[in-house]
């Protein structure tokens, strides 16, 4: 299930392209982000729309947990090569093969922490 994961953010965020979108997500998908509407079709045009505002974004994955039907993701996304960027945890469940259910938080990274450990 993490491998979907990785292959998810990588062909439809990172690279663009959400034609693949299908391979990965329900076509009534769950959606617990607070800016985005159910469904596949209203997550790939957010994508594109965001694309097309910031082409060099990307989600750099850190570390993956599965426990069941759920695959946490630990990344850091920058919306241009070189930016400070934002550490999000992804939380995906997964039924038949598709993401079926999507949360997640973001935090920006700070210049420095108290204990000099990075966030993402």
């Amino acid at each position: 299930m993490s491998q979907l994961i990785r292959d998810y953010i990588e062909t439809v965020w990172n690279q663009g392209r959400v034609e693949e979108s299908a391979r990965f997500l329900a076509d009534d998908l769950v959606q617990h982000n607070p800016h985005l509407p159910n469904g596949r079709k209203p997550l790939a045009d957010f994508i594109e729309g965001l694309r097309r505002r910031l082409p060099g974004l990307r989600f750099d994955i850190r570390r993956t947990a599965a426990e069941g039907d759920l695959v946490f993701v630990h990344s850091l996304f920058t919306a241009e090569p070189g930016a400070r960027g934002t550490a999000v945890i992804d939380v995906f469940r997964i039924a038949d093969g598709l993401i079926v259910e999507h949360w997640d938080v973001r935090e920006d990274v700070p210049e420095t922490t108290a204990s000099g450990n990075p966030v993402a």
